[in-house]
């Protein structure tokens, strides 16, 4: 039945999409000569003219969007991406609209202005379309309508997974009705889903049921049957998707690569491993470190003389720490302790109302004013301005023992400021919660993640309780 309804469901979407693109660019053309102007003047196309064009935009659009995705299922796919696909489509029809028009039919009479109002329109109402669709059918499946029925093959850490997402958003509108095991006895429940058979028993109770989807979440255990079983699944015709029961050896999102049609599983997706993203954030950091080191001068100058002041020893203090590829460098700060024996400065944390702060150092220390001496190992390609920040090689030797994915962090450039940091762990802070959000910053990198990086650090970052 749910098939039936997406059909038909599909076929109004295009009506919808038909009738919202005619009407945009009509619109367009109301609004340029009858709100904007008063009226058409001599020598514009009249409506008609542009009415002619729908004959070819309506097919060609519908055509773009079936091709670009805007019509695969949305279910479990989060809004702004839905609207994208919109623009994405619109912008590639609105190019070829325009190259058509201008340069093959070399027809210069159409405004350009009605055509810049018809791609706004028409990007606009279709996302309006999408959201007030989405929220009607939200409201509709959590009511239990237009729900499809899943069948799970297989009962795994992966399975209880899928269980649990489904069952925490009853706006996608599935409902697992059961599993398929051979380990787990007949009538156990997870979460009120009951095991209703063995998997050998899956041929028949495709023939018996009408299913709307069967997921694979066998346990790695029986992947041996894992041919046989998606023979059956495309021999009945019904839907498969086959989620894989990695969580316990990679624990984190990885992403899948097409090597010459050999799908390959990289454990962990690291945005900056990508040569064009280095480069970019390469020359952002180069960039940035020129102009903190311009702006702050004034504030390292007066440091640099308060250190000096307040303790004998270098005003500059040198301390190893562990960067990118797990290679050791030398971090450069302002001295704010008393100097020190580097066997007795290498012993522990600094820690509250440590005596070997000095109080100059300790009004730097909150105000992070001393760390603006590593805009300096910025330029030299030591860190980044954001980024995880490093630590010690003794203690990296010890966490990596006894906090699991320690070491991801190496695998990008130590940042001046970071994404735990602006959340507020830094300084005498849980290790383990830092090291969830530098593998966050990590796998979800982008130039617009710093961005809002470090317009945090600006509000969260410099004055830091945590800091002794």
């Amino acid at each position: 039945m749910i098939k039936d309804n997406q059909k038909v469901f599909n076929r109004l979407l295009v009506l919808i999409d038909a009738m919202i693109t005619a009407a945009s660019l009509i619109l367009g053309y109301v609004i340029k000569f009858y709100v904007l102007l008063n009226g058409p003047g001599i020598g514009v196309l009249p409506l008609r003219d542009y009415v002619y064009l729908l004959v070819f935009i309506i097919p060609g659009y519908m055509i773009l969007y079936i091709a670009l995705g805007v019509y695969t299922p949305k279910r479990t796919v989060k809004r702004r991406f839905e609207i994208f696909d919109v623009i994405k489509a619109n912008t590639v029809g609105m190019a070829a609209l325009i190259i058509i028009i201008f340069m093959v039919l070399k027809e210069v009479n159409y405004a350009r202005s009605v055509l810049a109002l018809f791609y706004v329109l028409n990007i606009f109402l279709t996302s309006l379309s999408r959201v007030v669709l989405r929220k009607g059918l939200q409201t509709i499946r959590t009511k239990g309508y237009n729900v499809k029925h899943i069948l799970l093959v297989g009962y795994s850490r992966a399975a209880e997974e899928y269980v649990n997402r489904i069952l925490e958003n009853p706006q996608w509108g599935y409902s697992v009705s059961g599993f398929l095991d051979d380990h787990v006895p007949v009538g156990t429940k997870y979460k009120g889903v009951p095991v209703q058979g063995t998997i050998e028993a899956l041929q028949k109770t495709l023939e018996e049921h009408d299913w709307d989807e069967v997921a694979i979440t066998l346990s790695l255990r029986d992947y041996d049957y894992l041919g046989e079983i998606v023979g059956i699944c495309e021999k009945s015709g019904v839907h498969t998707k086959f989620i894989p029961d990695y969580n316990s050896l990679i624990p984190t999102r990885p992403y899948t690569e097409d090597l010459m049609g050999l799908p390959v599983i990289n454990i962990r997706y690291v945005p900056l491993t990508n040569t064009g993203n280095a480069l970019i954030k390469r020359w952002a950091d180069i960039l940035a470190a020129l102009f903190g080191i311009i702006v702050t001068s004034p504030a390292m100058l007066i440091c640099a003389i308060l250190v000096k002041l307040s303790s004998p020893g270098p005003i500059i203090f040198k301390q190893e720490r562990v960067g990118l590829h797990n290679k050791p460098f030398y971090m450069y700060k302002f001295r704010s302790m008393v100097q020190q024996a580097p066997s007795e400065e290498k012993k522990a944390w600094t820690v509250r109302d440590d005596p070997r702060v000095t109080p100059v150092g300790r009004f730097m220390r909150k105000t992070s004013l001393d760390e603006l001496p590593q805009f300096f190992n910025i330029l030299k390609g030591d860190m980044s301005l954001v980024g995880p920040r490093p630590e010690r090689p003794l203690f990296v030797e010890k966490f990596k023992e006894e906090i699991p994915r320690y070491m991801v962090k190496h695998q990008v450039r130590p940042g001046l400021t970071g994404w735990a940091q602006v959340n507020g762990y830094r300084g005498d802070t849980s290790i383990r919660k830092r090291i969830e959000y530098d593998i966050y910053y990590i796998e979800n990198w982008t130039v617009w993640f710093d961005v809002k990086i470090i317009i945090m650090t600006f509000f969260t970052g410099f004055i830091n309780k945590n800091a002794y």
